[in-house]
């Protein structure tokens, strides 16, 4: 919910009225539009979109319950308070029962309409994060579901390492997934009701890094106006998921094997022991060994983060989840971008299924979220196509060649051809040998040399 306030419809025949409520609700942070008349209103709401609407109960034409009738029918996202004078408080109970959030007694103290607002507000607030978590598990739960059996292995192993306290880390390529695999080792562990953590290393300078990871305290560094908890102290009883571990310099790297090791940090311009306990999962898309030859990460570090190791497939090499994967992405930008896609063309959805995807999930997402922002009318055209999709197809694996002599060749050839055939008609030797052009005899001499039969 958006924090400025909210957006609120008033609706009262005394023009003098809604000016006053006007600068009452903008003084106290709110976004007010006023409407003399229902009529007025309704004309008003089918072109934007109001989180309240308040509205007298008493007006000409169309009053304060037909109006609100017309809101739950038309606009059910938004909510009705009635203003109400005192001899019409059992109509505005009456209006509650057909669906008002509430009714306020009109002319009597405004702090009584505040207070209402601001609890509206908050549940709205609530409804929304909820919305918002449930939207984030649907995505989860979304990006999890697989036919590959490589990605169901990787599962597999992630929901038993899960259930220890090990140290864990996810390997991978760009974009394949790597945050989605630390949240879902997180929900299937026994800190699932605890803090998930992450930070991702490479977007951190590293001249802030400690402060990020460790906190720091007032005064400790120039511009350290206040404490601060770092990502570590904030992941204790939880998880703390590190992105992009690779990237972190050899200096802090000494700093976090240490602090894994003991379970116990300072704060940066403290002396004071904080004891965590997190459990840790981090992730590279780099190469470790490479890292640790050419002396950029330390052995010692890799050994302590690595107790189990899981290596997340390229897109690629799990193509049997696109259709799913394709699917998702085009119904959820729909949802975020407010558009129907009522067809995509052939040729669009072959491009889809045939394109490699060097950044993975990540681009995939792009891609399709490209396409349904260029979509006119609700049809995804080859205009959309971003120029790789349409130059750059999934090249296939072409077997190494065994060279053999054209007698050979033509042996196997003829050996398979013929074996098709006697299966296909039941090994009917008059048949066969007419569907082959040649005589009974020949393929009975045929079967002999190839040593076919039943």
């Amino acid at each position: 919910m958006n924090k400025r306030g909210l957006k609120i419809l008033v609706v009262d025949d005394e023009q003098d009225y809604c000016n006053v409520m006007k600068v009452i609700l903008e003084a106290n942070g709110h976004m007010v539009s006023v409407a003399t008349s229902g009529k007025m209103a309704l004309t008003i709401l089918a072109q934007k979109t109001f989180d309240v609407v308040i509205t007298d109960l008493m007006m000409p034409e169309i009053d304060g319950r037909q109006l609100m009738a017309e809101i739950k029918e038309r606009f059910p996202g938004t909510e009705v308070i009635i203003l109400t004078a005192y001899g019409s408080i059992e109509n505005a109970v009456d209006a509650m029962r057909e669906g008002a959030y509430s009714y306020v007694t009109k002319g009597g103290d405004p702090g009584e309409l505040l207070r209402e607002i601001t609890k509206l507000h908050r549940i709205l607030e609530l409804k929304q994060e909820n919305q918002l978590l449930k939207e984030k598990v649907n995505q989860h739960d979304s990006m999890l579901e697989t036919g590959s059996p490589l990605f169901q292995s990787v599962l597999a192993t992630a929901k038993k390492a899960a259930d220890s306290d090990t140290n864990i880390l996810i390997l991978g390529e760009s974009g394949v997934g790597k945050e989605v695999i630390a949240r879902y080792i997180h929900e299937n562990s026994p800190r699932a009701n605890k803090t998930f953590m992450d930070l991702n290393c490479h977007a951190i300078a590293e001249t802030v890094l400690e402060s990020e990871l460790f906190g720091h305290e007032k005064g400790s560094f120039t511009g350290a106006i206040s404490r601060r908890i770092g990502r570590i102290e904030a992941a204790d009883s939880g998880t703390l998921f590190l992105d992009e571990i690779g990237d972190i310099p050899l200096s802090m790297q000494a700093k976090l094997l240490k602090a894994i090791e003991m379970k116990r940090i300072y704060r940066m311009g403290s002396n004071e022991e904080i004891d965590v306990d997190f459990r840790l999962v981090t992730a590279t898309n780099k190469n470790l060994a490479e890292e640790i030859a050419a002396e950029r990460f330390r052995e010692d570090f890799y050994y302590r983060i690595s107790t189990i190791v899981i290596h997340i497939p390229p897109l690629r090499e799990r193509t049997e989840d696109l259709p799913l994967l394709i699917n998702y992405f085009f119904n959820r930008s729909q949802h975020e971008m407010k558009k129907t896609i009522s067809c995509i063309d052939s040729t669009a959805m072959d491009a889809l299924l045939s394109y490699d995807y060097p950044g993975n999930i990540r681009e995939l997402k792009n891609i399709i979220e490209r396409m349904v922002v260029l979509s006119e009318d609700g049809v995804i055209q080859r205009d959309s196509f971003p120029a790789p999709l349409l130059d750059k197809k999934k090249e296939k694996a072409v077997p190494p060649l065994e060279e053999k002599g054209l007698r050979e060749m033509r042996k196997e050839a003829e050996t398979e051809y013929i074996d098709c055939i006697l299966k296909k008609y039941n090994y009917d030797m008059n048949k066969s040998a007419e569907v082959l052009g040649i005589t009974r005899r020949q393929l009975l001499n045929k079967m002999t040399e190839y040593e076919l039969g039943k």
